[in-house]
């Protein structure tokens, strides 16, 4: 096939040794099947940032620390450099992110860098070298899919012990080669620390798993995973070894709304009183 512009340089230095195919576009990129050497890989390239059609990226950059003052700098004043540091910033977190998460237990296709906006990383196969299908392309019986389910849940807590919660998991950023289920597209990883949102991001990944796995075993839309892992995580008593039910207790004391406003009136009663005192008092003066 006719070499993408953004691969040619690659080619040029060596990195990459021909194209062979385009194997997907996505809201975020491209990624297309690369020789390199003996080896089939993966060529990620990133769409330009008018081009992707990602929504509210803000929320996921909140709590992303930047080295750089001056780039920092930039970036919040939305300067041409700044655009520009920005876009590196989003790209190389996901080989930074691939990394981590290599690290800390989890599967994720192993990176080999990013050159110029292209991420360069493994090609997710079978043993006889097909293309890894995603999740959504795959059928299954409860018993796999219930499988396959305790394997996802526990990805994420090893993402959430690493510190990062993947923030728009779904069945379409999952693969499935012949040992189970390979997360995938991490540009947008939240520091689940730092990132006000992660919460609510955590809760969203782990019930869009639970509602694709339950169509196959129906008892799993219902599981607790992500309000039993954000408790541990909260407590400091996550661990990669963590051992999770699914099961989770809400507290049986919930907020009292109403008696908590009653409170608040009430304050403001005695304060006005109190004015009113002070008040008269000045004037029998």
């Amino acid at each position: 096939m006719k070499t993408p512009k953004a691969l040619l340089p690659l080619i040029e230095d060596g990195i990459v040794d021909e194209v062979v195919s385009q194997l997907m576009s996505g809201k975020e990129a491209t990624v297309y099947v690369v020789r390199c050497g003996d080896d089939l890989r993966c060529a990620k390239v990133y769409k330009e940032a008018a081009k992707r059609s990602f929504k509210k990226a803000v929320q996921y950059r909140e709590g992303r620390k930047e080295r750089s003052t001056r780039r920092a700098r930039a970036m919040e004043k939305g300067s041409s450099y700044g655009r520009k540091q920005a876009e590196e910033v989003w790209q190389n977190a996901e080989v930074d992110a691939l990394y981590r998460l290599a690290r800390a237990g989890v599967r994720v296709p192993q990176p080999y860098g990013c050159f110029d906006g292209v991420l360069l990383m493994e090609l997710v196969s079978d043993e006889e070298g097909n293309v890894a299908p995603r999740l959504n392309d795959v059928a299954m019986s409860a018993e796999q899919a219930r499988e396959d389910h305790y394997d996802v849940m526990h990805h994420i807590m090893r993402m959430l012990c690493a510190g990062l919660v993947h923030g728009d998991l779904s069945e379409f950023n999952v693969l499935v080669d012949d040992y189970g289920p390979v997360i995938i597209d991490l540009p947008q990883a939240v520091d689940a620390a730092a990132n006000n949102n992660a919460f609510a991001m955590l809760k969203r990944d782990v019930e869009n798993m639970n509602n694709y796995y339950g169509q196959f075993a129906p008892e799993l839309i219902h599981t607790r995973y992500a309000d039993e892992m954000w408790e541990l995580f909260e407590s400091g008593d996550l661990h990669s070894e963590s051992s999770l039910t699914g099961e989770f207790v809400d507290p049986e004391e919930a907020a009292n709304v109403d008696a908590v406003l009653e409170e608040i009136k009430a304050v403001m009663a005695e304060e006005e009183d109190r004015q009113r005192r002070i008040r008269e008092a000045e004037d029998e003066q």
